[in-house]
């Protein structure tokens, strides 16, 4: 087996939910973002790309017909190179990634770019077919937007609650106080405000080709307790997940460039970080947000380390309550390595775009580290979680 590395890492600002990448694509997002990384490396032919494998949990707008072979296209590549697309909702990019890292480490590639992207604003909405020809009575459009919809009426009620409702729920369980979800989502923003202002970020965002967007469109830099303790509860009368410590709607791309040992050298690249290991889990849909805890103890374990040995970890931040669940069932860890240049609720969350997101930064952390362990993890509607261990 090989060994698999992660030569580069991009994405472009998070826009914001009907903001400055509303106009845009999602092809067009996906396929900017893979010239953007594609022109860092002047060494590789773009006909050497082995596969593009990119994460997409919608699929149902102009991001069909295999948004990954769409991006190939209209990003100018030998039409040679190949490209498909994954969906493992919250977790596609990452679920890319680890198909991508899988690939090489078996032998059957060299060199691959995985990624993601979604647009949130511009998914769109659905019509069922309607049983027979001309029905007289009404039809209802669905919003392919977010979380459920055409729910098969086999699948438990309790499993079908909104995301937001879930959260709550993990709230309750966990004994997690709306001032503590609050002050996880201030920190949030805080770290990923400095982040930019420090030029942190400059190194690893790129432009939207056409758009005036320098920074991730949600971040707040000005908000406080006092004013996210103004809003009201957004899921559940008498709740504590609100807008504010809630990750929002976002339209985004992210990708990363794999390659095994020799194509790293040959490229001339040192590379930000080796990917140790991987893993999956399940959980029961209701409690979604805990996906990554096993999955995470798994990871660690087929590493051959423990929490102890990480130097900064990225958690994807679907809810605040969400996050600090799973930091309970994590008492080993060092909640200050996590999410150290902001997180999700500030940065933003396009679904398919994200995984991709955490394990680029991830390594452009350890590599401004000088190295260590890492830990990507995110959790994933329908209850499921993803991890992914690296060494910078």
């Amino acid at each position: 087996m090989s060994d698999t590395y992660i030569i580069d890492a991009v994405r472009t600002p998070f826009g914001r939910y009907s903001g400055a990448l509303a106009g845009v694509r999602p092809d067009d997002l996906a396929a900017g973002a893979l010239k953007a990384l594609l022109a860092r490396t002047p060494a590789l032919d773009p006909a050497d790309v082995d596969d593009v494998i990119l994460g997409n949990a919608n699929g149902a707008g102009e991001d069909n017909r295999d948004v990954a072979r769409m991006a190939v296209l209209l990003a100018g590549l030998p039409t040679s190179v190949t490209g498909v697309a994954v969906n493992r909702l919250c977790g596609s990019s990452l679920e890319a990634t680890i198909q991508g890292s899988r690939a090489i480490a078996a032998g059957d590639a060299r060199v691959v770019v995985a990624g993601g992207v979604e647009s949130m604003t511009r998914a769109p909405w659905v019509l069922l077919k309607p049983a027979k020809g001309f029905p007289a009575g009404h039809e209802t459009l669905h919003s392919t937007t977010l979380g459920w919809r055409m729910v098969n009426p086999e699948m438990p009620d309790r499993w079908t609650i909104s995301l937001g409702a879930s959260a709550e729920k993990l709230a309750d369980i966990y004994k997690i106080s709306r001032d503590e979800q609050d002050a996880f989502a201030l920190r949030s923003h805080r770290l990923a405000a400095a982040a930019w202002d420090e030029g942190i970020y400059d190194g690893e965002v790129v432009p939207v080709p056409g758009v005036d967007l320098a920074r991730d469109e949600g971040i707040r830099a000005d908000t406080s307790l006092e004013k996210l303790a103004r809003l009201k509860p957004a899921f559940v009368e008498g709740g504590t997940v609100t807008a504010g410590n809630s990750s929002p709607l976002n339209d985004g791309a992210s990708m990363v460039l794999l390659g095994d040992e020799a194509a790293a050298g040959r490229l001339g690249r040192d590379p930000l970080a080796r990917v140790v290991s991987r893993a999956a889990h399940g959980v029961d849909p209701d409690v979604f947000g805990i996906g990554p805890v096993e999955a995470a103890r798994k990871a660690l374990r087929a590493a051959g380390i423990g929490w102890g040995d990480l130097a900064a970890v990225e958690l994807n931040e679907a809810f605040a309550s969400q996050s600090l669940a799973c930091l309970c069932d994590w008492p080993d860890l060092d909640p200050e390595i996590v999410n150290v240049r902001g997180g999700a609720i500030a940065i933003g969350h396009p679904l398919g775009a994200s995984g991709a997101r955490i394990v680029g930064r991830l390594a452009h952390e350890l590599r401004s580290r000088g190295g260590g362990y890492g830990l990507a993890a995110i959790c994933i509607g329908v209850g499921q979680g993803l991890a992914v261990v690296l060494e910078g």
